[in-house]
């Protein structure tokens, strides 16, 4: 078993999860405008991913320079990390590599805890995305217990670079946003970003 393979139903049984649905999750967060630099990237890049509809496409075009930006706006006081190993409990299944996490350790070189944002990136179906970024959410909160660094929240994204469907884990409690956020509103998807990075939402 690795992250991979975790659908919802499998990593919300083996791990007895307790799933909450909301259509507001976000809806109180402030919005964070992009800069001029990504604003221009996104749109040189985002009709390039989507033409060449692969996942790493997506991944290199789109999301790397979305979180690069949430990087910038916390001027680089927590770190970004792009298809690392993330091994954290084989008898479990949480292995595998992780397409994009953030953690609130500003060092670049190697994973500190406490990891905050896991990011799945997928060519086309959001929800095949969701069980993934929830197993590496979980490999997160454990992560970050086991170095004496836990924090209240592990939060998740499931995204196309184009749709962004956000996630919270509280505890053994998972929180769904049910809306689905695009990147024409990137200063929507920044905020979130930013909110999760702030433990405020």
């Amino acid at each position: 078993m690795a992250y991979s393979n975790f659908t919802l139903e499998t990593v919300v049984t083996t791990f007895q999860l307790e799933i909450v649905e909301s259509a507001a999750l976000f809806s109180e967060v402030e919005t964070v405008s992009p800069s001029a630099h990504l604003t221009t990237a996104l749109k040189k890049k985002a009709s390039l991913a989507t033409a060449i509809s692969t996942e790493k496409a997506r991944s290199e075009l789109i999301v790397a320079d979305v979180l690069v930006e949430l990087l910038d706006h916390f001027e680089r006081r927590i770190s970004f990390f792009s298809g690392i190993d993330f091994s954290v409990d084989p008898e479990d299944g949480l292995i595998g590599v992780c397409d994009f996490l953030v953690s609130l350790s500003p060092n670049q070189f190697y994973l500190e805890a406490p990891i905050v944002i896991l990011v799945e990136a997928k060519n086309a179906d959001l929800k095949l995305g969701m069980g993934q970024c929830v197993a590496e959410m979980l490999a997160a909160q454990r992560f970050n217990a086991e170095r004496g660094n836990d924090i209240p929240c592990v939060y998740g994204a499931s995204t196309t670079g184009i749709d962004w469907l956000f996630l919270k884990l509280e505890g053994k409690c998972l929180h769904i946003d049910m809306a689905t956020y695009t990147i024409e509103r990137c200063d929507r998807i920044l905020g979130i970003l930013s909110s999760m990075v702030a433990q405020k939402a």
